[in-house]
């Protein structure tokens, strides 16, 4: 949310496209009303459950007149990525996505743990343990890389990343 609100002053409402059939979205739907009530934004949760669905979503969008779009992890959201990025960027709405293939795909901004990045640490505790380590004794790490700009989107939609945001993501697509 703050990123959202860094990229978009003016940020008021976002809507949330996500299905809370899915485990984790409806933690992360309440840890995002938290967020969103300390920037002063608020949220249009909107559900999708199947293809039609992505388009209603944007249709409510419109109508709600929402400032950005923010979407969640779901089989139909993976699946229909570049439609979901189309109608975005048709919209000219800043969106934020959970992995770094939506922005690489066009979309305009991740914000969460680079899962390749993931993978080759997880890679490194199964070699570990193979050699003999307690799993118990292995310290817990966190991730350490986070943002992706689009910045070729950001054009389209008319919006300008404040450097102090580019200067924070770990990888820019000019």
């Amino acid at each position: 949310m703050e990123l959202l609100k860094e990229i978009v002053p003016r940020l008021s409402r976002v809507a949330v496209l996500g299905n809370s059939a899915i485990p984790g979205n409806a933690q992360a739907l309440k840890e995002m009303k938290q967020a969103a009530a300390a920037f002063g934004v608020q949220l249009q949760y909107l559900e999708v459950r199947d293809l039609k669905d992505i388009e209603t979503a944007f249709q409510e969008t419109r109508k709600r007149r929402a400032d950005g779009i923010l979407v969640l992890t779901s089989p139909v959201t993976n699946s229909h990525r570049s439609q979901i990025i189309d109608l975005a960027l048709k919209n000219r709405l800043a969106a934020i996505y959970y992995t770094a293939e939506w922005v690489e795909a066009g979309g305009l901004l991740t914000y969460g743990a680079n899962l390749i990045d993931l993978w080759r640490r997880a890679a490194t505790y199964v070699d570990k343990i193979l050699k003999g380590a307690k799993p118990a004794e292995l310290p817990v790490e966190q991730p350490t890389k986070f943002e992706l700009i689009n910045l070729k989107t950001a054009k389209q939609i008319g919006l300008t990343i404040p450097p102090n945001v580019l200067a924070r993501a770990d990888k820019v697509i000019r």
